[in-house]
């Protein structure tokens, strides 16, 4: 009985000491900050949200505005503004290099930035228009310039070396030169000079030797028939 009693009670949960009661405690609050931080969070973003749809809902009213540039803002931020100016059918771009300083521009899609000026805001530099349509002028004009000139030029080759000078320290610069412009034909290889691969006759001298040579070849045929 008594061994009973004492493996009941064993198995009895004890009841908590001090320190897990403490433990415990502690778990609770820090849930509870933790909680009341992410509900402060995401009261945060929807008025953030609401803010920047009555901006965009402004920009968009406001016919004197074609572009607009916000203040840098954290990724969260950037991330909620570039959905509501999707929403909006509008154009959104970041720029900046570090996180601190990134910020958010926003065009009307009628007015949306070219590759040039884009390329101005991530250098960050100001856009000019004027300047920019200068300098697209003055660039096409020089290419203009440079095409013409490239026609207007005769085109010849110039070999990366020169023959004479690659083996004057063998032969001298004066025997080098002359060869150069000799060509002296390899037997040995087959190799024929153009001169004298050149047929000089004319097409009458051409076409006499041809018939010749068929007239006696007839004639040997009949020569060879009459000895048979």
């Amino acid at each position: 009985m008594a061994d009973l009693l004492g493996s009941i009670l064993s198995s009895m949960e004890r009841p908590p000491q001090v320190g897990d009661q403490e433990s415990r405690r502690k778990a609770r609050e820090q849930a509870a900050r933790l909680k009341k931080m992410q509900e402060h969070e995401k009261r945060q973003k929807v008025e953030f949200r609401k803010r920047m749809e009555k901006e965009i809902s402004d920009f968009i009213q406001d016919s004197t505005q074609t572009k607009r540039k916000f203040n840098p803002m954290s990724k969260i931020e950037r991330s909620i503004l570039h959905d509501v100016v999707e929403v909006a059918g509008l154009t959104s771009f970041s720029f900046g290099d570090d996180e601190e300083s990134r910020y958010v521009m926003i065009f009307k899609k009628e007015f949306a930035p070219s590759d040039d000026e884009l390329e101005a805001y991530r250098k960050g530099e100001e856009w000019n228009p004027i300047k920019a349509e200068e300098k697209k002028r003055l660039k096409e004009q020089a290419q203009k310039e440079a095409e013409e000139d490239a026609m207007r030029a005769p085109s010849s080759i110039n070999p990366n070396t020169d023959y004479k000078d690659k083996y004057s320290h063998l032969i001298g610069k004066i025997a080098a030169k002359d060869a150069a412009h000799t060509l002296q034909a390899n037997k040995a290889y087959g190799c024929v000079p153009v001169a004298n691969k050149r047929d000089t006759r004319s097409i009458e001298e051409a076409m006499n030797e041809i018939r010749a040579k068929k007239r006696l070849k007839a004639e040997d045929g009949d020569t060879a028939l009459g000895n048979s």
